[in-house]
């Protein structure tokens, strides 16, 4: 086979980390495929988070909150995913350690709007 393969659950940080970890996995002029690992990490109060292309992304594993500017709040748990179109601000509030927050995000124009 010809190509790239892994695995989403391989090379996980077995202690909390300081910061969260992002692996590009797929990477394109038009998208971006990413594996995030979150132990704990939120976005830092009173900043926001704003991307210039839809995102999709969906928790694997653990549980986590976003909120958006807004107002509205959503709790994720194992399975869970969002499309979260581009120039919406939003925030991670808060990720569980254990076990590490797995997530997978797509940065893409899917459709989204704004």
């Amino acid at each position: 086979m010809s190509g790239r393969r892994g695995n989403l659950f391989a090379g996980l940080p077995v202690a909390a980390a300081a910061e969260e970890v992002f692996e590009a996995l797929a990477a394109g002029p038009h998208v971006l495929v990413e594996r995030i690992v979150s132990s704990g990490q939120a976005t830092p109060p009173g900043a926001w988070l704003e991307q210039e292309r839809d995102e999709w992304v969906v928790l694997l594993e653990g549980e986590a909150e976003l909120s958006f500017a807004d107002g509205s709040r959503l709790g994720l748990g194992r399975g869970d995913w969002v499309l979260i179109p581009r120039g919406v601000r939003h925030r991670v509030e808060r990720t569980r350690a254990e076990p590490p927050c797995v997530w997978l995000a797509v940065h893409a124009e899917l459709g989204g709007g704004s």
